[in-house]
């Protein structure tokens, strides 16, 4: 008996949803990389989804102080604000700059350090050279003092953050492409004409994107933490909440209102640590030599 074209070619609709978690079991997620995961994926949607259905986050109120409670989950601060709607907004202006400050820093870093491992000689001398002369300066005193001449707008904050963070990337990129560049199917690619854009953006980067997105995740986890500096010392944008600027407005308060400093220190804490260990587990899959020599 001969099964119909169309009854082999139909996944169903059970294989159609399996299929959409073939990227999520390419993780290989286990033990504490499958609860950082999920916390960052929590973290997330409770950023994006919860936000838009609270009230304006400075709307002051009478009860000043008031401990955590069924009215206010997180307590009020000291102007009678909820914290918990602070917490909410914080959550979103800190991953919003940690992520796009990330993409920033990724495009930068990515595109000269290509540019630089494909082309080499002067070109790459040049440009490692400015790349090592931004990280001779301490990342977060240059972005300390950009920030307090120029002004603290969220979107400034964000380019100058991504700004600072590509010489790593850029390295990352550049020790990749040395190596790949070589390798036989670039070196086809070349002989068959191709011109040196489509063989770094068609043959040597896809190739190069493994460790490239350990260094986005890596990228991220700074970012989120130098913003929170910037804002605890009082450099944040005042009209976009953060948690780092939760923490400047708290430290007067820290014996009378516990509450206003540990949840947004928390929410640094908990997001960091999670970027970090699924970074770490990111390496492991993406890299198996690294795993084969720890």
């Amino acid at each position: 008996m001969t099964i119909p074209d169309h009854h082999i070619a139909a996944p169903g609709i059970r294989g159609r949803i399996s299929g959409l978690f073939d990227p999520i079991r390419a993780l290989r997620l286990e033990g504490s990389a499958t609860v950082a995961f999920i916390t960052l994926c929590v973290m997330a949607v409770f950023a994006i989804l919860v936000p838009p259905f609270l009230g304006d986050v400075n709307t002051m109120g009478n009860n000043s102080f008031d401990p955590p409670s069924l009215a206010h989950f997180m307590g009020t601060d000291d102007l009678g604000r909820d914290v918990f709607s602070r917490f909410a907004y914080g959550a979103r202006t800190s991953l919003m700059v940690g992520v796009l400050a990330a993409i920033t820093a990724c495009i930068i870093g990515v595109t000269l350090g290509a540019v630089s491992g494909y082309c080499r000689g002067f070109v790459d001398i040049v440009l490692m050279r400015i790349a090592e002369l931004f990280q001779v300066i301490p990342r977060f005193f240059l972005a300390l003092l950009i920030i307090a001449l120029f002004g603290s707008n969220i979107l400034f904050i964000i380019l100058t953050i991504g700004l600072l963070g590509w010489p790593e990337v850029a390295r990352i990129t550049r020790g990749e492409f040395l190596s790949l560049r070589e390798r036989e199917y670039v070196l086809a690619a070349r002989a068959g004409g191709q011109k040196g854009q489509v063989i770094i953006f068609s043959e040597i980067l896809p190739n190069a994107m493994p460790p490239l997105i350990v260094a986005m995740t890596m990228q991220v986890s700074s970012a989120i933490l130098l913003e929170a500096g910037l804002s605890f010392l009082g450099l944040g944008d005042s009209a976009n909440p953060s948690w780092g600027l939760m923490l400047n407005e708290a430290q007067q308060f820290l014996t009378r209102a516990w509450w206003m400093a540990v949840f947004p220190g928390l929410g640094i804490l908990v997001v960091v640590a999670a970027l970090n260990v699924f970074g770490d587990h990111l390496t492991d899959v993406l890299n198996p030599r690294l795993r084969a020599g720890r």
